[in-house]
């Protein structure tokens, strides 16, 4: 009808299509979803947010933050929250506390306020940073406070106590 090519997708080594053949259909045994979190533009969070894997935030969050991953920040993404992270790209604006505890990347798009606190920094010419910076090698009990506060908010989700 509307003589639109056929979309064909690339089998696998093993022969199965790498996603779904439907998106109402499941999910062939080879296909594996995005890992990670996504906080899409045009979303608002507030409160507090944990993962144990990967985030991606190109929306606005207030509050606390907590990455057992790397945490992404899209240049248009706007957080005033404290942050608390494996690694951390920053493209966008972060207003509060970034605490990473490994690699830390500023791209020349990333806007700052407040203090930094990394293993090894990385900042592109044109990001602007509002706040102390320490590099630091990494201790052992620096991924202690992102387990802690990733396992007090799955908790308190557990028993369902107040808004997360």
């Amino acid at each position: 009808m509307f003589n639109l090519p056929k979309r064909v997708d690339t089998p696998d080594a093993d022969g199965a299509s790498s996603r779904p053949a439907s998106p109402f259909a499941p999910p062939s045994a080879a296909y594996r979803p995005p890992a990670g979190t996504l906080i899409a533009k045009g979303v608002k969070l507030e409160g507090e947010f944990a993962s144990q894997g990967d985030v991606q935030i190109d929306g606005d969050v207030q509050g606390k933050i907590s990455a057992g991953g790397t945490l992404t920040v899209g240049a248009e993404a706007a957080i005033t929250a404290d942050v608390t992270a494996e690694s951390a790209v920053i493209s966008g604006e972060l207003n509060g506390n970034l605490t990473v505890a490994k690699d830390l990347v500023l791209h020349a798009s990333a806007r700052v306020k407040g203090d930094i606190s990394a293993e090894r920094i990385s900042v592109e010419s044109g990001a602007v940073i509002d706040g102390r910076v320490e590099v630091r090698p990494r201790p052992v009990e620096l991924a202690a406070p992102v387990a802690e506060a990733t396992q007090e908010i799955s908790t308190r989700l557990e028993k369902n106590e107040g808004t997360v």
